[in-house]
């Protein structure tokens, strides 16, 4: 008997059952659409958010009733990961479907200023959607490639507003001194606080799709809350920003504070406020499935309690991210809950309910939340698997167990126990930590390799040690 498989019956022995393989998507059938009516899809993702930084996840210094009252009227995850502790990484597993690292594109810590990006060819779940008759749209974000090559409307959007980069300012929307604001493939110059002018271009789509019969996708990718810390009256911080005509002005190192922030997340739930209510008034809320969560975990200025670590590092603060999903008639309102769910999981979950599948060509490795939805109780066991670039780092989880590694550091953890992932128990379980470490690898092998070449965090190493010295991360 070799050891993988003798590793393999310690877990069991741990009670960690139902094993569903981190490479291969369950297949489990979805909710039907309200009346047979194809429901409207409402994704809102922001940006660097902490798990703990709505009140309705424990936030104690600022209120968020718009989306806490969305939790209240549908389901709020406790167990949600994203599928990397970066932007554009999970971005790239959000729209496909699949682990990020099945393209060179996710491969990008994040995408900076390679020419790289999404295939147009690879199915997107908005050229899915399109063709169960779907319109349409991306609001906000993209990072996912620069045009000629890549862009939302290569990758299966009809529409887009907003920007390429990955940190435009709020005020003078410009990413490394380079305005960065379109609507579709024209420049414009509209001026404000973006996360404002965000919400108005949603709500005028919507006004827009109440006057059609035809079902939709709005995907609404606000920047908030990542840097620049500007709150709604910084104006004149994004001019002293802009003013330094430096790499590393916009990370803004020497910016932001508790309160700039508490000032960025509460702007950002007032204006999903008005987003929400403006989809009331119009009569689209029954047949609209609408989902809150972030790309990743928080950055300086978040709370992860009770988690441990931030965005860049495979602990559980830098992957564990709130998630709520509202779809009246299907998801119990007030409900909780405890199953593990990832990024890549809303492709297939958003195309069954809208009628659709999966490209078999391109088969995906998340799963439908469908049943899970429908049902707080109902729970399955999976094995969750990251990588990172930097400082070599490697996660897997299955269960209450979480193998990580940090350069040549290994570690074995019990979430249930601690989740703060202080207490290192890889010597009292050795059989368990080499078989998460086993499974990792077979998962890994069907992965590509690590790119060499790919930039992590988006600058180079010269771009921090600007910042950092000799402490740059990576040095």
């Amino acid at each position: 008997m070799n050891s993988a498989s003798v590793s393999r019956r310690a877990i069991l022995k741990t009670g960690l059952s139902s094993v569903v393989f981190c490479a291969a998507a369950a297949s489990v059938a979805g909710l039907p659409a309200r009346g047979g009516k194809r429901p409207n899809i409402l994704f809102i993702l922001v940006d660097d958010m902490g798990y703990a930084d709505l009140s309705c996840y424990g936030r104690p210094d600022y209120e968020t009733p718009a989306i806490d009252g969305l939790a209240r009227q549908g389901m709020r995850f406790t167990q949600a990961y994203a599928n990397s502790a970066v932007c554009s990484a999970t971005r790239t597993a959000l729209i496909t479907g699949r682990y990020q690292y099945r393209l060179p594109v996710g491969l990008e810590e994040p995408l900076g200023d390679r020419d790289v990006g999404l295939p147009p060819e690879h199915p997107t779940l908005p050229s899915l959607l399109r063709k169960q008759g779907y319109d349409t749209m991306l609001i906000g974000k993209w990072h996912l490639g620069r045009l000629p090559k890549y862009g939302p409307q290569q990758s299966g959007y009809d529409h887009f507003w907003g920007f390429r980069g990955g940190g435009v300012d709020y005020f003078t929307h410009k990413y490394k001194g380079v305005h960065d604001l379109w609507d579709d493939g024209r420049e414009i110059d509209d001026k404000g606080y973006l996360t404002d002018l965000l919400a108005d271009r949603a709500i005028h789509v919507l006004e827009d799709q109440a006057r059609k019969d035809r079902p939709f996708l709005l995907s609404l990718h606000f920047n908030a809350p990542h840097w620049p810390w500007e709150g709604p009256g910084d104006e004149a911080e994004a001019r002293r920003l802009d003013a330094r005509k430096s790499p590393t002005a916009i990370m803004h190192y020497d910016g932001g504070s508790m309160k700039t922030y508490a000032e960025m997340v509460t702007r950002l739930d007032r204006q999903i406020g008005r987003i929400l209510a403006r989809l009331d008034e119009l009569g689209l809320a029954d047949d609209t499935i609408v989902v809150f969560t972030s790309d990743n975990g928080g950055e300086r200025f978040s709370n992860t309690w009770p988690f441990n670590g931030r965005k860049t590092e495979l602990l559980e603060g830098g992957l564990r991210i709130p998630a709520i999903v509202r779809w009246p008639g299907h998801v119990p309102p007030g409900s909780l809950s405890e199953q593990p769910i990832m990024s890549m999981d809303w492709l297939p979950t958003l195309l069954a309910a809208g009628g659709g599948a999966p490209d078999p060509a391109y088969p995906s490795d998340g799963m439908d939340l469908g049943p899970f939805l429908a049902d707080p109780a109902a729970g399955e066991e999976r094995l969750f698997c990251w990588r990172y670039k930097n400082f070599d780092q490697q996660a897997c989880r299955r269960g209450k167990w979480k193998y990580l590694k940090i350069l040549e550091n290994d570690f074995l953890f019990d979430l249930d126990a601690d989740p703060m992932e202080r207490g290192n128990l890889k010597d009292r379980h050795p059989d368990i930590i080499a078989a998460l470490k086993a499974e990792y690898e077979a998962w890994n092998a069907t992965m590509l390799p690590l790119d060499p070449q790919s930039g992590s965090h988006g600058f180079t190493g010269a771009d921090l040690a600007d910042h950092y010295g000799a402490r740059a991360p990576g040095k």
